[in-house]
């Protein structure tokens, strides 16, 4: 059975499902507050690979390995093998750990990994080397051997059971016992650590961050959506270290030195904000939004183990802080100057106690989903992501050879807009960004910033 695609196609070999090995035991597993702000959103994960530098290590011996690694992994991490559903006794959905298995596709490409249009992960990834929207569970891979023997995993999860972070521990997981290594990181599935207070008690600042979710419109809906110059496009670049540097003095000339995350978020909101104004969109909200992981600051204070729990845990436990400035203001405003706004609105989500407040007033909001108040209200609103600190380069080792390129994969069909920046492959000092933007938006930093935004190609990976 073969998957269209324009420049390549790829058959699919074998649909199975694995589930964790014995033993293992059927249990429900409570959302945390955390979980519960998380929309139902499906993402992704790719890691492509050159061809195994080892004897012994042929397409179906590795399929094998996988499998069989894949099913000690989920008998550790119990929620990627069940589903998300309705617990009769408990009044609300929950994760049922029941492990009805994850859907594995081994498939084979006839393209080779040089060929493959990275900048252009719609083209080069949706529907060919990842697995499609998640049908049942909240899990699904597809390991693909491209025709120079390269091999590619991606994998689908359900955003609601995972982070970034929680996500990567999963996949470092898994490849560690892959090599017969034990995992670095054992997970902790506790909830006794992200309890709301009693009585609950929190900031005001609060209801800025977060809001009541609300599907979006059926997008079968959209009329001319191929034609419309703000469908979001999922692209990936590279940016070397010497503008990253640039950028970061640029932002820091007002005194106060910012972060290269700050930097960059500052410089992606002027640009939008740029393109909206030479749009015709004069004077609109634009709102930046910054990923925060609350795991090193819910333990603050406290003793070593509550510390290494938090480090451990599996799940959520994420704010999503934004700023909030008119297109025209974003014209004017220097460099700096908007670094600084950017780390204002971010400081209140540092603290231990913004992260308590989150969990007392989700407490207060159940049943209601909630959402990240800057994607509410039709403005434009796009989240950045650090993806810096995870194992993606050097660790994503399943024993055939090391990783040549890892990334973050968003499905074309999400309506809110996202950023994620990640470490480069090839040198400590680059970064390579992913976006899903509007189309517009996209052209206009290719034109105006091209030589800090590369599209990332085969050439600069060196493939």
């Amino acid at each position: 059975m073969g998957i269209g695609g324009d420049r390549f196609v790829v058959e699919v070999i074998e649909k199975a499902t694995v589930g964790a090995e014995e033993p293992w035991n059927d249990h429900w597993l409570p959302f945390t507050n955390f979980d519960l702000i998380v929309p139902p959103i499906d993402v992704g994960s790719t890691f492509f690979y050159k061809k195994p530098s080892h004897e012994g290590f042929s397409f179906p011996t590795i399929v094998k390995n996988l499998k069989a690694s894949l099913s000690q992994a989920l008998s550790l991490f119990p929620p990627m093998g069940g589903k998300i559903a309705w617990n009769e006794a408990a009044g609300e959905f929950q994760i049922h750990c029941n492990n009805q298995g994850v859907d594995f596709v081994e498939a084979a490409a006839d393209v080779e990994l040089k060929e493959l249009n990275l900048y252009n992960p719609v083209e080069s990834v949706e529907g060919k080397l990842m697995p499609k929207k998640l049908l049942r569970g909240v899990l699904a891979i597809q390991v693909t051997k491209l025709k120079c023997e390269g091999i590619v995993i991606g994998i689908m999860v359900d955003h609601r059971i995972v982070d970034g972070y929680s996500a990567n521990m999963f996949i470092s997981s898994w490849a560690d016992m892959t090599r017969s290594k034990t995992p670095s990181i054992i997970p902790s599935f506790a909830r006794s650590n992200l309890k709301p207070r009693f009585p609950t008690v929190y900031s005001s600042l609060i209801d800025n961050v977060f809001a009541p979710f609300i599907p979006p419109p059926n997008p079968d809906s959209d009329i001319n959506e191929e034609e419309n110059e703000y469908t979001l496009v999922n692209r990936i670049y590279y940016i070397k270290g010497e503008h990253l540097r640039k950028i970061q003095l640029s932002a820091s000339e007002s005194g106060c030195r910012t972060s290269k995350l700050v930097a960059f978020t500052a410089f992606l909101w002027k640009e939008v904000g740029l393109s909206m104004e030479e749009s015709g969109k004069y004077n609109e909200i634009c709102n930046a939004v910054v990923v925060v992981d609350g795991r090193r600051r819910l333990s603050e204070g406290d003793e070593e183990k509550k510390g290494k729990l938090m480090a451990s845990h599996f799940g959520n436990v994420l704010s999503l802080p934004y700023g909030s400035k008119k297109s025209q203001e974003l014209k004017e405003m220097s460099l700096s100057d908007l670094a600084i706004e950017v780390q204002e609105f971010l400081q209140p989500a540092t603290t231990k106690e913004h992260f308590l407040d989150i969990l007392d007033w989700v407490e207060d909001q159940k049943p209601q989903p909630l959402i990240s108040k800057a994607f509410v209200g039709g403005d434009m609103s796009f989240s950045v992501s650090s993806g810096q600190r995870f194992e993606t380069m050097d660790e994503i080792d399943f024993g055939w050879g090391k990783l040549t390129f890892g990334s973050c994969y968003v499905p074309s069909e999400r309506k809110d807009c996202f950023v994620m920046t990640m470490g480069s492959p090839m040198n400590n000092e680059d970064w390579v960004v992913y976006m899903h933007l509007p189309k517009k938006h996209v052209n206009y930093v290719e034109t105006h910033a091209s030589h800090i935004m590369k599209p990332l190609n085969a050439d600069y990976l060196n493939i």
